[in-house]
């Protein structure tokens, strides 16, 4: 029997976590999922002030229109280095080259991937092509436990570096912004570790002793 195997939320948990801090031996843990979608959106500006003296509020504009795009990630647990790829959509096919992307970068030794059980994830040509790529293996998080993938606390980084603030006009800017945003967080990348750390040991304050 798998040792990360186990019934259960609370084996699952126990798989998953085991993977962060005891994973096998010359095996790599990676951290996936999908950010999405992004929209491009322009604002027209203002039309002005009115004649009677009030500010015209721009009318918004917002719908998920077919440039929509997903951004897959995958966080590399021991060095914290990512792999993200921007695609038109969340499906088996863009899920096999995102996984191609990551057996590409990580060329010796197991694969393990820690994700949730998307339908693409666990698609019957998603097993298909796992089948010709033995090394990748799949640990599937459990259902409403998001908080177990690393990866969700790296997409908390990346919008605020690639998607706060600016206003993207197709999806070629978010791929332009999602590279340049892997690329300077993975220029100070650092393991991520599981777990709180331990607390800072307390210094024991000074005693006196009052001689009458």
């Amino acid at each position: 029997m798998d040792p990360f195997e186990g019934p259960g939320l609370r084996g699952k948990r126990t798989r998953i976590i085991g993977l962060y801090t005891q994973p096998p031996d010359g095996a790599t843990v990676i951290c996936a999922d999908e950010l999405g979608p992004v929209i491009p959106r322009t604002f027209p500006p203002a039309p002005g002030w009115s004649p009677d003296g009030h500010r015209i509020k721009a009318e918004l504009d917002y719908s998920r229109g077919p440039e929509k795009t997903w951004v897959y990630g995958g966080l590399r647990v021991r060095d914290g280095q990512q792999i993200t790829m921007a695609a038109s959509s969340r499906n088996s096919v863009f899920y096999q080259q995102f996984l191609q992307l990551v057996e590409d970068a990580n060329p010796t030794g197991e694969i393990w991937i820690v994700t949730d059980n998307l339908s693409s994830h666990n698609s019957l040509s998603t097993q298909t092509w796992l089948e010709d790529h033995p090394r990748i293996r799949h640990a599937f998080i459990p259902v409403g436990a998001c908080w177990l993938n690393l990866q969700e606390g790296w997409w908390r980084i990346f919008r605020k570096t690639a998607l706060a603030g600016p206003s993207f006009a197709n999806p070629d800017d978010i791929t332009q912004a999602t590279a340049l945003a892997t690329q300077q967080l993975n220029a100070r990348a650092r393991p991520w570790v599981w777990g709180r750390p331990a607390p800072p040991t307390r210094q024991l304050r000074r005693r006196y002793v009052y001689i009458q």
